[in-house]
C-alpha cells in the first residue's frame, strides 16, 4: 500500500473507532503526545480525548467522509479530512457537522500515527 492509501486508512479506522469506544484502536493510532485542539480553541491530550470519547463527554454515532487531501514528505504528513458527522458533544444534542479536521501525522517503524489535529467546520 502507498503513504496515502494507509493514511486514507487511518482515518476511517480512527473514525469507525470513534463511533465503536474503541479505545484500543483510538490509542493505536494516536502517538502518545498527540494534541486535539477543538473549534473553540481548547486542547485535548490523547489521554483526555479518548477519556471524553470513552465516558461519552464526545459522543459519534456516525461520519460519511466527503474529501481527504493528503500531502505526503518523507515520514511525515498532513491530512485534511472533512466529513459529515453525527455527533453530540459537551452535553448537546445530536446534530450532523459538516466536521474538517486537519491533522499532522508522523511515520514510525513503518506505521504512521496521528501527532496533532486541529478541529473546524466546512
Amino acid at each position: 500500500m502507498t503513504d496515502k492509501v494507509q493514511i486514507e486508512a487511518l482515518y476511517r479506522e480512527m473514525y469507525a473507532a470513534m463511533v465503536a469506544k474503541d479505545t484500543a484502536t483510538l490509542n493505536r493510532v494516536h502517538a502518545d503526545d498527540f494534541v486535539l485542539t477543538h473549534m473553540t480553541g481548547m486542547h485535548q491530550s490523547k489521554q483526555e480525548y479518548i477519556r471524553a470519547i470513552a465516558e461519552g463527554t464526545l459522543n459519534y454515532y456516525s461520519a460519511e467522509h466527503e474529501q481527504m487531501e493528503i500531502k505526503v514528505n518523507g515520514n511525515h504528513a498532513t491530512l485534511t479530512g472533512r466529513s459529515r458527522v453525527t455527533v453530540a458533544v459537551f452535553g448537546g444534542r445530536r446534530h450532523i457537522w459538516s466536521l474538517q479536521l486537519h491533522f499532522n501525522l508522523s511515520k514510525e517503524e513503518g506505521r504512521w500515527y496521528f501527532t496533532s489535529a486541529r478541529a473546524s467546520t466546512y
